[in-house]
């Protein structure tokens, strides 16, 4: 998501900046102690992150722990010669090593459009014995090449074991599927559109997609830049935070160009529902880019404005969790082990080539239940 990434950046109404200013004045009132909704209710106890992995001059965003703690990411085609779309860390070497292998990341680097590699990749999550590989199939974001879709790999023995292609009408030319979610019970895909306001929901059991909440006031962004570091990052970011509680059937989205978190009962996201009708504003909140939550019923998220990120518990109270330089943009998160994992992209810092940048992978302690 760096200047690039997300190219049509649109001019507000008046509203927005209203919405703007009285953001600023909320900020002033938190710093005289008075709490505004979505701030973290309590004083800050931030953790401490350590640091994973790095790579240099290579942009990571997504990021996936297996069971057994294996950890993958993938970089994003947002410039010419990317040397990979999804790699395995081995977390003694410190090597990023292309997966499955290399012949499947070799279209990347020059954005070849064939049916048998990668070639935009935008996150990868970890689904019981699974990698589940997002392709956006729109290089540099300069539109759609075929059709987006999730490549599925076996990970006892690496081996590709379903391309899930998206269904015609799910998707909008200009569209850049962001982020998933696995509804294992359900048999079911949730994405995000950050490009194209919108959800988009993938039927196992039909081998077929639909699309939701296309261009919807829950799914679009509610403002045309974040202040971060003091400057404005001007961008336009649509649909692209979600999470899944698979206890409740309940799906979590969010604008990254926004402050409010929404969700909607998975048992609406079937056709032939108006499913706008059952969205619910839950939180006011900060920024973020991605989103995840736990076996617990917390719902994880990134401060992109304060390098930070909260959660949320069960009964609605926001926390902070970790903020600092060690946080920087939080784009992806994963769950292992009583921690969480995250990528810090960087996003806000890319200006030009990134060959001298390090990309790091973070872990911090989540709380104690």
């Amino acid at each position: 998501m760096n200047r690039d990434r997300y190219g049509n950046t649109w001019r507000m109404s008046m509203n927005i900046s209203l919405k703007l200013l009285s953001a600023g004045v909320a900020a002033l009132f938190i710093a005289q102690g008075v709490l505004a909704a979505g701030a973290p209710t309590e004083k800050p106890q931030m953790r401490i992150p350590q640091k994973v992995s790095a790579i240099r001059g290579v942009q990571t965003t997504g990021i996936a722990v297996t069971e057994a703690g294996d950890l993958y990411t993938n970089a994003p085609n947002w410039r010419d010669g990317v040397p990979f779309a999804v790699a395995k860390v081995d977390r003694q070497s410190g090597q990023y090593k292309p997966y499955p292998n290399a012949a499947m990341n070799r279209c990347v680097a020059d954005s070849i459009v064939r049916e048998d590699c990668f070639l935009a990749v935008q996150s990868v999550v970890a689904y019981q014995g699974k990698l589940y590989v997002l392709d956006t199939r729109n290089p540099k974001f300069r539109g759609v090449k075929d059709a987006p879709r999730v490549f599925v790999f076996n990970l006892s023995d690496n081996r590709l074991e379903s391309t899930l292609i998206l269904t015609e009408g799910s998707y909008h030319s200009d569209s850049y599927i962001n982020d998933l979610r696995i509804d294992g019970p359900n048999r079911r895909i949730y994405m995000t559109d950050s490009n194209h306001p919108g959800l988009v929901v993938f039927d196992l059991a039909k081998n077929k997609s639909y699309r939701f909440l296309d261009d919807d006031k829950s799914t679009s962004a509610e403002v045309d830049h974040l202040m971060i570091d003091g400057k404005p990052w001007n961008n336009t970011v649509h649909s692209d935070g979600i999470a899944l509680d698979r206890k409740n059937g309940t799906l979590y989205f969010h604008a990254l160009s926004g402050y409010t978190l929404y969700a909607i009962d998975t048992r609406y996201l079937v056709p032939g529902t108006d499913a706008a009708k059952h969205v619910r504003k839950i939180a006011t909140t900060s920024a973020p880019d991605g989103m995840i939550m736990d076996g617990n019923g917390n719902l994880y998220f990134g401060d992109l404005e304060k390098h930070g990120i909260n959660y949320r518990d069960p009964n609605g109270k926001i926390h902070p969790l970790a903020q600092g330089e060690n946080v920087g943009w939080a784009d992806s998160f994963a769950i292992h082990d009583g921690w969480l994992y995250y990528t810090d992209s960087r996003i806000h810092q890319v200006r030009g080539p990134v060959s001298d940048m390090e990309f790091p992978i973070y872990r911090v302690r989540m709380p104690k239940q």
